[in-house]
């Protein structure tokens, strides 16, 4: 039996997750449930799987989930605070997190689960972007294991032999990571000057939050996956490449130097990538419907248009600079995507506002998680200054 602590319960991913976990109670306990401040759906999960602790992250509404609780007659425990997150995930609680906790307020208990040697479920693709060096040096220490769940990455680790293989020595010449090109596929920089938040946030294949829809529309989710994928598994940024496949049937491929390419194929449903790493190296249902290809009968790819959606080239650029970019970077994109969703600043003017960001921060090498919190500070500031300028 093992032990999941879902971060990030409420959100896409958690509750993927947690149908997963329900489907094989013989397997799987959901042990803590965190959420950032949604008190109400965090009780109504914690009254289906009456884990042993559950936090929100905001200790606004602790008072309120536990009133719930207490209401509900449940025997959990609640806390709640980034350092309530971190020790639940140190602690015998729990064996395997799943970190699906969106940005970089994520990055603490990332780092925290893989210092503490647990088997780590990545979905918070920010903390590695951020940290990757780091978080792979907090793995290594910890002895855990890191597998990823971002459908891309999670296809990568099923074609390469043994998961996280030395690349050159497995005969691996290139990774290609899958786009499905957002709802904007094939649109010019003209067409998408009114774009609005809610065109934006309308994926034509995928069901997820707000802001990594704006990340898709843009291709900087993708421009994150390459970084990612850099740091999981080792790859030089030419050796990363990222084609279009709006069918999301192919989620990634790996070309190896004899011409063979393997590629992960499978509805377009987070469950896949889930049930794979919480059984791994078992296989388990996931209660995902199977793969028609008769159905399906044909499957597209082309280049991605870095001129229209500069946020992939501009996410290349960074991970050539190396050190602290990636945080700048990420911070920016935070910054600049929530304006968009308030509708506080144009579509186009996201790339705008990151790159203006980078410019103004040169990069630096990477010390600690101390300057990476600094210099995530100081790139929210710094993109909300250019916000001001741009408006």
């Amino acid at each position: 039996m093992k032990n999941v602590a879902v971060l990030g319960a409420t959100g896409s991913i958690g509750t993927s997750a947690l149908d997963v976990v329900a489907r094989h109670p013989d397997r799987f306990r959901a042990s803590v449930l965190a959420a950032h401040r949604n008190s109400e759906a965090l009780a109504v999960l914690c009254e289906r799987f009456r884990p042993d602790l559950a936090i929100v992250a905001d200790p606004a509404c602790e008072a309120d989930l536990a009133a719930r609780i207490r209401s509900a007659g449940l025997p959990t425990r609640v806390a709640s605070g980034d350092a309530a997150l971190c020790e639940a995930v140190r602690s015998s609680l729990c064996d395997t997190v799943v970190a699906a906790i969106v940005g970089a307020a994520g990055l603490d208990s990332t780092l925290a689960a893989a210092a503490a040697g647990k088997r780590l479920l990545l979905a918070n693709k920010e903390s590695i972007v951020m940290a990757g060096s780091l978080l792979l040096d907090a793995l290594g220490r910890g002895g855990g294991e890191l597998i990823p769940i971002d459908s891309e990455h999670n296809a990568l680790f099923q074609c390469l032999p043994g998961g996280r293989p030395d690349l050159a020595r497995a005969g691996v010449r290139r990774l290609l990571l899958t786009a499905s090109g957002g709802p904007f596929r094939g649109r010019t920089r003209a067409d998408l000057a009114g774009i609005t938040p809610e065109q934006a946030v309308a994926h034509p294949n995928w069901r997820m939050g707000r802001k990594i829809s704006v990340d898709s529309a843009t291709l900087m989710n993708k421009g994150l996956e390459v970084i990612e994928a850099h740091h999981l598994f080792g790859a030089a940024p030419d050796a990363i490449d990222v084609v279009v496949h709006p069918q999301s049937i192919v989620h990634s491929l790996v070309e190896y130097a004899d011409g063979s390419v393997l590629a992960q194929l499978g509805n377009p449903d987070m469950r896949t990538a889930l049930a794979h790493a919480l059984a791994w190296p078992e296989r388990v249902d996931a209660g995902v419907k199977p793969l028609d290809l008769v159905a399906l009968a044909r499957l597209d790819f082309e280049r991605p248009d870095l001129d229209t959606f500069r946020c992939l080239a501009l996410a290349y650029a960074v991970l050539r600079a190396g050190g602290t970019a990636p945080t700048v970077l990420n911070a920016a994109n935070e910054v600049a995507v929530a304006a968009f969703l308030d509708g506080l600043l144009p579509f186009l003017a996201i790339a705008e506002i990151i790159e203006a960001t980078l410019d103004a921060l040169p990069p630096e090498p990477v010390r600690d998680v101390e300057q990476l919190i600094q210099t995530d500070l100081t790139a929210r500031h710094t993109a909300q200054r250019m916000m001001r300028r741009h408006c």
